[in-house]
């Protein structure tokens, strides 16, 4: 057939033929989308390389072959895994004609975790664990003790430099890997001593009978911190909750089998409104839960009840617990280990094995029935706490709906203290949450009104860590900003409906400022967690000082700043400089709080966020919860550390 001219028009169009078509080969899809592997390429995703490096470790460990795992910061943002496994194997891999050691750093889905019977349990179930370690390094070392010799492979950016090696002799068996990270990935290279001991402690505590080193060589002396666990999940249980008060006198703890998968649960009731749970499979962390938290909430809701009516507390099926109520001031932990775990996701952050519910609701129904029975005295408390749950709830809907009638039935009546925005958008809406009618004052005289609202709050509003729901929601302020929102809360809480996309808190720059502002933080962290999640809440940066000498003048944001305005302006001319500390925002006139702390061309905010949920729930409990103790050996604790303390 005759082959027809293309058209001239077609000419000058990007072509989209099978020469387009480009094929990423080895490690090369990871070095292009390094996200789609461990998350992100910030602070995270670098410390997920030494997770996944680890994780390979705490794999032999689960194994039975492992008993050793240490850890080395070095400098020059180096960092060093070795074990005492069986050591990764070296012989040639008859698929792919290189050596083991080489397939496994250099091929992505390759590895022992696939099939046989090499790992029973694995948390690297995906095997692309180290070779992505790999792809992301600038510079990465493997050495593996076997069969009598070190055989020793380096890589530059996921590619070899030479073959595996055999070298000196060794007499023991493990895999040591050594890496630096890529910085042309990163957008930062530094790794976090706190944020590595405290993930590494947590392995430990997953896996009994482990020893875990960390030694932090980047500068001297060296910080050397071990961990050892026998207990397991029961020694994590006491450790995050060893700064309350527990309601149980036993912790709750069970270890078995059901149809091959591993179920291990440790459970601990507290004088706390809040539910702190963590879930695990194959040692990882499933922050999302999953099937494995859907068969312990399950079992644990249906025996308490069951408990609960056959002992007679319970007679009317209305004041039944719902799984809330089960939850209530509970801490839990629930690790799994199961032979094919399915994650959603690289990051794995929830488990969809249905079996996974199945074994966990069975061990800890069969088990939760036998505990309450041996301790009575720790099962009454525990029914008590819930049946107080209930009474709590059932106040809570009643309150939670006068709020939402006062908000939305009423024909969406806001707060008549509330000074709103005219704009309509909540992406262009923005409100400031003020302290006292004061500040508040020259909050509403400064603002744009066309995109900032004002909410004026008098006093100090209610420590919601000490308050339930019902209470909360009578204190007038906390309803106000409730309604200001248009969240509405607890199980009602819907994101869409929120009214401003900035949230900022505007407090004094003084102790009085701080308690406020502290409180309100403790609000949204325990009942707008959301808002915290999306971004959305912020804390003002009002000035500390009013620097001026003639007509020159300053605002400056800490004492350091204000030692080099003076400085600077010394320099200048002869007049006298005049320093004024603002204690309040009410001291300012309204145009200076638009300058220098409204005005969006000008102002510093700063976001908040939660990088570690589980250290931040601890540092409400201790703060803000009823127990002193905890919190008189924080303040001794840190007194030596305290900074801008007024007097």
């Amino acid at each position: 057939m005759a082959q027809e001219k293309e058209p001239k028009k077609e000419q000058n169009k990007a072509s989209y033929t099978a020469k387009d078509i480009y094929v990423l080969e080895g490690l090369e899809p990871v070095r292009k989308r390094p996200g789609m592997y461990i998350g992100s390429t910030g602070v995270d995703g670098l410390h997920h390389l030494i997770w996944e490096v680890v994780d390979n470790s705490i794999d032999e460990a689960m194994a039975g072959h492992a008993k050793n795992i240490r850890v080395d910061l070095l400098p020059g943002n180096k960092i060093r895994v070795e074990d005492d496994g069986r050591g990764i194997p070296v012989e040639t891999h008859k698929q792919t004609k290189k050596s083991a050691l080489e397939t496994v750093l250099t091929t992505l889905h390759a590895g022992g975790k696939f099939g046989g019977e090499s790992y029973k349990v694995s948390g690297g179930l995906h095997g692309v664990g180290v070779s992505v370690v790999n792809a992301l390094s600038k510079w990465l070392k493997a050495e593996v003790c076997r069969d009598g010799y070190v055989w020793a492979q380096e890589y530059e950016r996921g590619k070899p430099k030479y073959k595996v090696k055999k070298t000196e002799k060794c007499d023991r068996t493990g895999t040591t890997v050594t890496f630096i990270p890529d910085e042309e990935i990163f957008s930062k290279v530094e790794w976090d001593l706190k944020r590595v001991v405290e993930h590494l402690r947590q392995q430990a505590f997953l896996t009994k009978g482990v020893q875990i080193e960390i030694i932090d060589q980047r500068s001297l002396p060296a910080n050397y911190q071990s961990f050892y666990f026998d207990g397991g999940l029961l020694s994590f249980i006491k450790h995050l909750t060893s700064s309350e008060k527990p309601l149980q006198e036993t912790p709750f703890y069970t270890d078995k089998e059901h149809e091959d998968i591993n179920v291990e649960v440790a459970f601990l009731y507290g004088g706390d409104f809040e539910s702190k749970q963590l879930s695990f499979a194959n040692n990882i962390y499933t922050p999302d839960g999953g099937m494995h938290m859907t068969g312990f909430k399950s079992a644990l809701t249906r025996t308490l009840n069951n408990y609960a009516t056959e002992e007679g507390y319970v007679k009317n099926k209305e004041d039944n617990f719902s799984g809330d109520d089960a939850q209530e001031g509970l801490t839990a932990i629930v690790s799994i280990k199961l032979r094919e775990p399915q994650f959603e996701g690289q990051t794995k952050a929830r488990l969809g094995n249905p079996e996974a519910r199945t074994a966990t609701e069975a061990v800890v129904g069969d088990y939760l029935k036998d505990f309450l029975a041996r301790n009575p005295g720790d099962a009454r408390k525990i029914i008590e706490k819930c049946l107080l749950a209930v009474k709590a709830r059932k106040a809570a809907k009643a309150a939670r709906e006068s709020v939402l009638r006062k908000g939305v039935l009423d024909g969406l009546t806001l707060p008549g203290k509330l000074a709103d925005c005219s704009s309509k958008d909540p992406a262009d809406s923005e409100i400031f949450i003020v302290e006292g009618d004061s500040a508040g004052g020259s909050a509403k005289q400064g603002r744009d009104r066309r995109t900032q609202a004002i909410l004026p709050l008098r006093g100090k509003i209610l420590n919601v860590e000490k308050s339930r729901i019902d209470k909360m929601l009578l204190n007038k302020e906390i309803k106000a900003l409730v309604v200001a929102m248009g969240t509405a809360i607890a199980e009602s809480f819907d994101i869409t409906g929120l009214r401003y996309h900035k949230i900022i808190l505007m407090t004094d720059a003084d102790v009085d400022g701080a308690h406020i502002r502290t409180l309100l933080l403790t609000l949204f962290y325990r009942y707008f967690p959301q808002i915290i999640g999306g971004g959305f809440l912020y804390i003002a940066q009002p000035p500390l000082y009013r620097i001026q000498k003639g007509k020159e003048f300053r605002y400056v944001y800490s004492d350091a700043e204000k030692e080099k305005a003076v400085k600077e302006m010394a320099k200048k001319a002869e007049d006298k400089i005049n320093i004024q500390r603002y204690k309040g925002l009410g001291e300012m006139n309204p145009d200076q709080l638009w300058e220098t702390t409204m005005d969006p061309a000008n102002r510093m905010l700063r976001q908040v966020g939660v990088e570690d949920a589980a250290a931040a729930d601890k540092l409400f409990d201790i703060l803000m919860g009823e127990e002193v103790e905890p919190r008189k050996n924080f303040i001794q604790s840190h007194a030596l550390a305290v900074k801008n303390l007024d007097i």
